[in-house]
Order: C-alpha cells, then sequence, then structure tokens
C-alpha cells in the first residue's frame, strides 16, 4: 500500500512538472519576439518623419502603415530607417506589424503609435493632389512601378555602361541608390555597370508637377539624368514622342545642373535648354522639379515659385509641342558618351552613385 501510494505520488510530481514546463514554453515562445518602434520628427522639416523599428528577438517580416495612405508590404529589412511625408497638420496613426517564425497572420504582433504634425508645409499646394509617389520603403525596387532596361549598346550616346537588371540599384534608409561600378579599365563598351529604370507601361502621366529630391554623382565621366519620354515612343520615335529632361548633370562640369525639351523641331542639337547652378547637388539632396500644363513647362530647383526656365511656344505645332500626351519617367545614371563623356572618364572616381529621396506626381 506504501509502494502505491509513493508511486501516485511520483506520478503526480511528474504530471505537474510537465505542467509548468508546458507553461514555461508557451510563455517563452510568446517572448520570442516583441513589436516596438521609435519615431523623430525632423527640426529642420517638420512635415518629415523618421521611424526607427526596435522590435527585438525572432521575426520574419515588418510591414509599416504610415498613417497616410503609404504602406511597405512585408519586408525583410527589419533595421533601417524609414521616413513619411505628411503635408497636412493633423494626427496620424502609424502601425508596425512583424510576422512571427510561423509566417502567419496569427502570428503578428502589432503596436500603434499616434504622431501629431503642427502645420501645413508652406510649399505644398493645396490645390493639387498627391496622384503618386514611390518614397523607396521598401526594402527592394518596387517592380509595380519600374523595369530595368538592360544592356551595354551605347544607348544612342556612345555611352559605356552595361545596365543590369537591377544588380546597381538598391534601397538604403528610404532611399533609392543607383550605383555605377567600374569592371575594367579598358574605358571601352562594359567598362563599367549602372542602372537604367522606366515607369512605361506602368505610371504614366499628362501634365502635373513632378518632384524628385536627390543627390548627385560627382566626378568627370558620370552622366546622370531624371527625364522623361513620351508613351508613343515605339510607334512615333524620337525624337516625335518627345523628350523632358528634368535634370541632367555631366560630372566635368560640377554644379551645373541642366533642363532641356528635345522636340522634332529641335532634336540635333538641344536648343530647347537652360542650366542653373546649384554648388551643393553633389553633397545635399535638392530637389528637382518641373511644372507641366497645356501652354507651358517650367523647370525649377526647390522652389516651385522660382522657375529658372520656361518653355512655351507662341504657335505651338506637332513638331515644337509633342506634350499633349502621356509620358514615362526614366532615372539613369551613365558612364561616358557624348556629353558626359566629352572629356574623359576619371577611372579613380568608381563606385559613383545617384541618390534617389521619393519621386512624386502632382495634379
Amino acid at each position: 500500500m506504501i509502494k502505491i501510494v509513493k508511486f501516485l505520488t511520483y506520478i503526480s510530481l511528474v504530471l505537474a512538472s510537465s505542467f509548468f514546463s508546458a507553461c514555461s514554453s508557451s510563455n517563452d515562445d510568446e517572448s520570442e519576439y516583441e513589436v516596438g518602434f521609435d519615431y523623430e520628427i525632423d527640426s529642420t522639416d517638420p512635415n518629415t518623419v523618421t521611424f526607427t523599428n526596435n522590435s527585438t528577438g525572432d521575426y520574419l517580416y515588418v510591414e509599416w502603415d504610415f498613417g497616410n495612405d503609404e504602406t511597405t508590404g512585408k519586408s525583410t529589412d527589419k533595421s533601417s530607417e524609414r521616413t513619411a511625408y505628411y503635408p497636412l497638420a493633423g494626427t496620424y496613426d502609424v502601425t508596425l506589424t512583424i510576422w512571427g517564425p510561423l509566417n502567419s497572420i496569427v502570428d503578428t504582433k502589432s503596436i500603434s503609435k499616434t504622431i501629431t504634425i503642427e502645420s501645413d508645409d508652406p510649399d505644398y499646394d493645396t490645390s493639387e493632389t498627391l496622384v503618386w509617389s514611390d518614397e523607396f520603403s521598401s526594402s527592394s525596387v518596387n517592380t509595380d512601378y519600374w523595369t530595368f532596361e538592360t544592356g551595354s549598346g551605347g544607348w544612342g550616346n556612345d555611352e559605356l555602361q552595361n545596365y543590369t537588371d537591377g544588380d546597381n540599384a538598391s534601397i538604403e534608409d528610404g532611399v533609392l541608390v543607383i550605383t555605377a561600378e567600374k569592371v575594367n579599365d579598358d574605358k571601352t563598351a562594359g567598362s563599367y555597370t549602372s542602372t537604367r529604370m522606366i515607369t512605361w507601361g506602368k505610371k504614366e502621366f499628362t501634365y502635373g508637377r513632378m518632384e524628385i529630391r536627390a543627390k548627385l554623382p560627382s566626378g568627370t565621366g558620370v552622366w546622370p539624368a531624371i527625364w522623361m519620354l513620351g508613351t508613343n515612343l515605339s510607334t512615333a520615335g524620337w525624337p516625335a514622342c518627345g523628350e523632358i529632361d528634368i535634370m541632367e548633370y555631366v560630372g566635368y562640369d560640377p554644379y551645373n545642373v541642366h533642363s532641356s525639351l528635345h522636340t522634332t523641331s529641335s532634336s540635333g542639337s538641344t536648343i530647347n535648354t537652360s542650366n542653373l547652378t546649384v554648388e551643393n547637388c553633389e553633397d545635399e539632396f535638392n530637389v528637382y522639379g518641373m511644372i507641366w500644363t497645356e501652354d507651358s513647362i517650367s523647370f525649377y530647383v526647390n522652389d516651385q515659385d522660382n522657375p529658372f526656365y520656361t518653355y512655351a511656344p507662341t504657335v505651338k505645332t506637332d513638331d515644337n509641342w509633342p506634350f499633349d500626351e502621356p509620358q514615362f519617367f526614366i532615372l539613369n545614371l551613365a558612364v561616358g558618351g557624348t556629353w558626359g563623356g566629352a572629356q574623359g572618364i576619371d577611372n579613380t572616381i568608381f563606385p559613383q552613385t545617384l541618390e534617389i529621396d521619393y519621386v512624386r506626381v502632382y495634379q
């Protein structure tokens, strides 16, 4: 009888131990990852907020909802800072969601915080609507917006870079980074790699205010460009489709940024053009903008009320105004070429980067 009692006591202890062990394991599983983030409102630009993920533990993905109709989708980029723009005063609920090891909606944790924007951005025109933007807040280039054009055929300008299928484009801390790299010292076609991205067939626009915030590369031989082409390129051809160069830059002519238009009436040489000195263009971000209406196209840097060049033919024809049709964006960093390489290429400067914080279209 004593042996039976001892046996039953032993069984009870084992069961209790197993129960507490299971509870402990369950609690440990729940504490394997925790969600959290901090944010900071930019003191010099109080309509821009930087968010930092400080979640801990073993989790797979993060997703941000910035409360301004901008989300990142599930991303493996856990550590980088993210920035969001809030042009209007008000409160915004920001939510960070993280996915646990099961990669299931039942294995997620979320946290929300309310941020307050004290005042409207004085440069934000409330008569316009932001109809599309890429804030580059995801972990990789959004292929719903962009297509990588590839090849090393000179691109009509005797350029020497080979454009790769995304190998030279990355997103770092909410900034698109296009990198031109040297492959060899031959200074021939394919001696460099870079990126050319287009929105053709995905994001196309007629009229509006386009703004691109960018920091430019430096050194003799680089030729970055932010520009647009008519979507009828494949049928009308160039230059009949029309080309709008919002920003072009050649490294051998530092601090002079150019804005130009190419049409059938002005394709042989760049007639419709102007340039502006931007002394910090290689060291800091600046906004390169264009205001495109039925009557004119104006270009500015940072201040939309102070354009440095306006194109507005008095009598518009198909030859001088092909700009009533949709156009698509192109972002690229060329090396060499008829203009970029007019004073040679300095091979000691590579790698070089064109950094783009955002692309925005208002209408």
